[in-house]
């Protein structure tokens, strides 16, 4: 945890309930150990999303739905989500909580691998948020810079590793050290990259939060 642990349970205890399939999905996830974004992580989305007010949303790791449903709550009516899941076991429930939640006129789910799946989209997106591989963030960037407009918000999930990535890679377990590398080579490029402009927020396991620019030549 980056975070004391004292100052995340305050914060969680202020939270407001959520709709009740989203609290029938988060007690679905922690009692089959499936990853949602964190208390902390939902409220900061919440309140860009209102702030941004995007019509199109590109995610991309859909799990069982639970941010893509949270996500449409917050934008208009007529919004579309487009979100991209790779696991096959989870895709079914899904699009199960996809439709029990009556937003499958909002969101669309497409299968596969979304490094092969991004190349064919040639549509632009307003907002899109990564939470999939964490060692393919660095692959997906140049895909997601092609498909965010202009003044558009990319943010990106879980990218602290619990406050590994201070460590140096030999002091990380061998099976985390190539997401360490990526990670790091991700966090360096999104920093100093001419066209967005980013910060590194320290809530939840660490997030970006970038605004692509208009580049002044």
């Amino acid at each position: 945890m980056i975070v004391n642990e004292r100052i995340v349970s305050y914060i969680h205890s202020l939270e407001k309930d959520n709709s009740s399939i989203l609290e029938a999905m988060a007690k679905y996830a922690l009692n089959n150990d499936v990853p949602i974004i964190r208390k902390e992580v939902e409220s900061f989305l919440r309140v860009l999303l209102l702030m941004k007010k995007p019509l199109k949303i590109l995610e991309l790791g859909t799990a069982i739905g639970y941010s893509a449903i949270l996500m449409s709550e917050c934008i208009p009516e007529n919004g579309k989500i487009v979100t991209i899941e790779n696991y096959e076991k989870r895709i079914p429930v899904a699009r199960e909580n996809i439709k029990n939640a009556g937003k499958e006129h909002m969101i669309t789910l497409l299968e596969g691998d979304a490094l092969e799946l991004l190349p064919q989209i040639d549509e632009s997106f307003d907002f899109i948020f990564m939470d999939a591989a964490k060692a393919q963030y660095i692959n997906f960037l140049p895909h997601v810079m092609r498909l965010l407009n202009k003044d558009g918000v990319l943010l990106a999930d879980n990218v602290l590793q619990e406050g590994e990535l201070i460590e140096s890679r030999y002091a990380v377990i061998k099976r985390n050290r190539t997401i360490h590398v990526r990670m790091r080579e991700f966090l360096y490029q999104i920093k100093h990259m001419e066209e967005l402009e980013t910060s590194i927020i320290p809530i939840g396991d660490g997030m970006t939060l970038s605004v692509k620019k208009q580049i002044c030549r």
